[in-house]
């Protein structure tokens, strides 16, 4: 029987039963905070935050829960069509409002802008004429960039597509001008979808593409080796699904079914499901504080 005396960290060895030797004990002693500091380790496959200055929110928030989390950029972008883009955003009377889902979006505008001339009209113009129209976004990181080019965003708790789908047309009558939608190359289509079959028109140009992180491979294979197998893995995209999940899976060897696997939100976990992999937890809402209480839960079963 071990009594007082005992502590993580350290091997003091008082009141000690006969038989049991002060090796033994450090032994247990340090298997034991190596297993309980392993159990706070998460893994979040995403880019830092979109706004470079200070500690990323969702490693702020796990970190306020105890957990010791890694970030691992899986995804890199290229933007395209950007003048097609300011040509579009130069006639704001053609559309009835704006629509982004991903700060990849809102970034591709913010490149339109960067030119003094682009900046200039925007400033002198443009940026009112938007003001007065709807600016619809899915998440919280979305619309501090959409407020950083001097819009409004409607709809960031909405969660994700579905919901923000709802929203639209719950505010827009049939027969509106349609809806600009900056988007990526790689899109789910539930939203052109649910607006399609309400009548309500939507004009998708695709800014960016999505490829997979030149260092991804490298940089997963050096956490395994620093930090061992993490408690979670968090993914933040369907594409970070399909960049990911193979080299995980190779590194884990058996161990894999002692990570629990999260999701930023239902698209993503949806990825996962399809590939045969067990979600134990899935963001209530894309924010740090719903993952971070999200991962909490599902350690704790």
């Amino acid at each position: 029987m071990l009594t007082h005396g005992l502590r993580s960290g350290g091997c003091s060895t008082r009141a000690l039963s006969p038989g049991v030797t002060n090796n033994l004990l450090c032994s247990l002693l340090e298997a034991f905070a190596d297993l309980r500091a392993n159990k706070m380790k998460a893994l979040l496959l995403k880019d830092p935050k979109d706004n470079e200055l200070g500690p990323d929110p969702y490693v702020e928030e796990l970190g306020l829960l105890g957990f010791e989390a890694a970030l691992i950029p899986v995804l890199s972008f290229e933007f395209v069509s950007l003048q097609s883009l300011f040509e579009k955003i130069t006639c704001p009377e053609d559309y009835g409002g704006l629509i982004f889902t991903s700060p990849r979006a809102v970034e591709a505008v913010k490149l339109c802008l960067a030119e003094n001339d682009k900046n200039e009209a925007w400033i002198k113009s443009l940026k009112e004429k938007w003001q007065s129209k709807p600016v619809y976004v899915v998440g919280k990181a979305t619309a501090l960039l959409v407020s950083e080019i001097g819009l409004v965003p409607q709809g960031e708790d909405s969660g994700n597509a579905e919901k923000l789908a709802a929203l639209i047309c719950s505010r827009i009558s049939p027969g509106s001008s349609p809806l600009l939608f900056p988007c990526g190359y790689i899109k789910r289509e539930v939203l052109p979808k649910i607006l399609r079959e309400k009548s309500i028109s939507m004009e998708s140009l695709v800014v960016y593409q999505t490829a997979q992180h030149p260092a991804i491979k490298e940089s997963l294979r050096n956490y395994f080796l620093q930090a061992g197998i993490p408690a979670s893995i968090t993914f933040f995209s369907p594409s970070g699904v399909k960049f990911c999940l193979g080299h995980i899976q190779a590194l884990s060897g058996d161990s894999i079914n002692h990570i629990k696997f999260a999701a930023i939100g239902p698209t993503t976990a949806e990825a996962l499901t399809a590939e045969g992999v067990r979600v134990s937890c899935t963001a209530k809402n894309p924010t740090p504080q719903d993952l971070a209480m999200g991962l909490k839960s599902a350690l704790q079963q």
